[in-house]
């Protein structure tokens, strides 16, 4: 029995039906069939809502692009303007601080010119004394000298007038 299985089991198969040359008509009119089909599926659903995806992402990055484009322009106009801002700022501030250093200075020079004529009315007041006080000390001077000069001639034994001692303390002090 075993011997007849073999010999039915040769007998009824071919080996593999798709390589079966008596099937090959069939399966190539299903295969057309199924790339066909496929074909139909695909240009029809498929691939117009994967090119509408597409354009779509183009789109997007195309608008993206335009608003980044914008945006960079906008960042560098702001920045323009705020170097140009800067740089008003910066000479406002210059012309600030030489104004504030101009008033200094005048506020400066008046109180110096003060401080000036002060020193001068003191250095005045200062002279006139010391005048005043040169004048006193050689007046004493004079004076010291001339009762020294009477002393000095009644000790040594003679006898001079206040009219000869003046004199000769007036000769020794001109020099």
């Amino acid at each position: 029995m075993a011997t007849e299985t073999v010999e039915n089991g040769a007998e009824t198969g071919a080996g593999m039906p798709q390589l079966d040359f008596s099937t090959f008509p069939n399966q190539i009119f299903w295969l057309l069939v199924a790339l066909v089909v496929t074909y139909f599926v695909l240009s029809r659903v498929a691939l117009p809502r994967i090119g509408s995806v597409l354009a779509e992402r183009a789109g997007t990055i195309t608008n993206d692009i335009a608003a980044a484009e914008e945006l960079k322009q906008k960042a560098v106009d702001a920045e323009a303007a705020y170097d140009k801002a800067l740089a008003d700022a910066r000479t406002e501030a210059n012309e600030i601080v030489a104004a504030a250093k101009a008033d200094i200075q005048k506020d400066l020079d008046a109180e110096l010119a003060k401080a000036d004529a002060k020193i001068a009315e003191k250095t005045a007041e200062s002279e006139a004394a010391i005048a005043e006080i040169r004048d006193g000390a050689v007046a004493s001077i004079k004076q010291v000298a001339k009762d020294t000069a009477k002393e000095l001639v009644a000790a040594l034994g003679g006898s001079a007038d206040a009219k000869t001692v003046t004199a000769a303390v007036n000769a020794r002090m001109k020099g």
